[in-house]
């Protein structure tokens, strides 16, 4: 299959500040998530995406007829965000309004950083309305034992591979290899295995009770305000 021209001449692009490549995420699909937030709510709920990037979730969520708020702090993803927007770090955003269902993806919640951890699900407790859904995307303790080198696959056009897998206690680094039309990116990350007890203490600590799984491999679950 011949390659469009705008990613034969593609460029490195910007970078976030966490090091993701802007021109990279823009070319990934939605895949499952979209379906996976829609079933979990109601019709017509308002969202609001802690994270969104550029929007790869953001736009499917909108075609599925719901409203949503997008959260970033890079001005370079939001650029390419077709939906209400607010450029912030999360653990500084404060709307003074809530929401049916706060999503929180990109398994930000297995960031290294305990702190980091809290104040994420604080800030989607913060933004959820009573009754509603705060909606996580995590590594589940299995995914840690199963990760190895070169592991990845193919998504859209981008052909994704982890790269100098490190473990390190409950801690696992790699770097991430975006390869598309004879270009490659890098992304570094650490993120933290969590288990049961420490999901749901970490939870608790943000006044959030687990409710239930919303993907038979356990990768997405949804927490209601305690």
């Amino acid at each position: 299959m011949p390659v469009s021209g705008k990613l034969a001449d593609m460029e490195q692009g910007a970078f976030t500040a966490d090091g993701c490549p802007v021109e990279v995420y823009r070319l990934l699909p939605p895949g499952d998530e979209p379906e996976t937030v829609h079933a979990a709510i109601p019709d017509g709920a308002s969202i609001l995406e802690l994270g969104s990037g550029v929007g790869r979730i953001t736009h499917a969520l909108l075609d599925l007829g719901h409203q949503v708020v997008a959260v970033d702090d890079s001005p370079e993803m939001l650029a390419h965000v077709r939906a209400d927007k607010v450029c912030s770090k999360i653990e500084e955003l404060r709307l003074g309004r809530v929401f049916d269902a706060v999503l929180l993806g990109s398994h930000l919640v297995n960031t290294a950083s305990a702190v980091d951890r809290e104040a994420f699900l604080s800030t989607a407790r913060a933004h959820v309305a009573r009754g509603g859904r705060v909606l996580v995307e995590w590594h589940p303790p299995e995914w840690f034992e199963s990760v190895r080198e070169a592991q990845g696959g193919r998504l859209g056009e981008v052909d994704v591979r982890l790269e100098r897998v490190v473990r390190d206690g409950d801690l696992l680094s790699a770097v991430v290899r975006y390869s598309v039309a004879g270009g490659s990116w890098s992304q570094p990350f650490t993120c933290r295995r969590l288990d049961s007890q420490a999901l749901n203490a970490a939870l608790t600590r943000a006044g959030l009770v687990f409710e239930r799984w919303r993907a038979d491999d356990r990768t997405w679950f949804s927490a209601n305000p305690a």
